[in-house]
């Protein structure tokens, strides 16, 4: 039975890990078993100090097209209709959505095909995303009678309300173009162009101090919740306690001393 997640090193990137999911005939979409697959890999890959940098991506001729509807609907048959079901299947997939937010290690969409519903919702929960020209997003639940609340509470955080209720309440597909401009992805490249600039990306990442990028990561997301005075005062905290690990040292030596930095493993 072939895999529904790869997980390989990068061939020529340290620490650089690529997830694929693999279901490229299904347009990747995210059944519970996929669902499970992710949020063991990102678990994993968490806790392992090779790892600094991860790149998600698809198989086959789409990023993601969301939730697998076809074992969504074949529950409907179930004593009670599916409800258990679709609880667990929205309750995990929101739970893999904060894993990949709360990572320590930044996560990249490579985004070529489509990204709808839940797999645009997955291009949101990554913290950088590169799209191929040819990419298209959307979250058209509304046009199917099953509106994207779950897809929302992501892309909300990543765009301003009246772009989010744009993409919610029409179901319209955005070209990568649109989706850049309104803040949905950080560039879109020719699509030839997609595996170096994401490569290209990826390195610049894999080379930056682990522990200052997770002290940074965790920060950033935390403080979003916060109000001015709260996220001034946690910031601040984190500030004080990054000045005194080794990485601050080594760097701000190595800036003063006008040298590259020596990163500590």
């Amino acid at each position: 039975m072939e895999s529904l997640l790869l997980q390989e090193p990068h061939a020529t990137i340290p620490g650089c890990l690529i997830l694929t999911l693999n279901r490229g005939k299904q347009r990747n979409c995210l059944s519970l078993a996929m669902i499970a697959k992710i949020t063991e890999a990102i678990d994993l890959a968490a806790s392992d100090d090779s790892v600094r940098v991860i790149v998600m991506q698809g198989d086959g001729p789409a990023f993601c097209a969301g939730h697998d509807l076809k074992e969504m609907t074949g529950r409907r048959t179930d004593d009670d209709g599916g409800a258990e079901f679709y609880r667990e299947t929205m309750q995990r997939c929101s739970e893999m959505m904060q894993k990949i937010v709360h990572c320590p290690k930044p996560v990249i969409a490579k985004v070529h095909g489509i990204a709808t519903a839940a797999g645009c919702q997955l291009v949101a929960s990554c913290d950088l995303a590169i799209a191929a020209e040819s990419a298209t997003f959307a979250t058209p639940g509304v046009k199917l009678g099953l509106f994207c609340s779950t897809p929302m509470v992501a892309i909300s955080r990543n765009l301003s309300r009246k772009h989010t209720m744009e993409m919610l309440l029409l179901g319209e597909p955005l070209a990568a173009s649109r989706a850049a401009q309104i803040g949905l992805v950080n560039s879109v490249v020719p699509d030839s162009e997609l595996d170096a600039a994401v490569d290209e990306l990826a390195t610049k990442l894999a080379g930056k101090p682990a522990y200052s990028v997770a002290v940074g990561i965790e920060g950033f997301y935390r403080q979003l919740d916060m109000n001015l005075d709260d996220a001034y005062s946690y910031v601040t905290q984190i500030m004080v306690q990054n000045m005194l690990v080794d990485e601050a040292k080594e760097g701000i030596g190595a800036f003063l001393e006008k040298r590259k930095p020596n990163w500590p493993k």
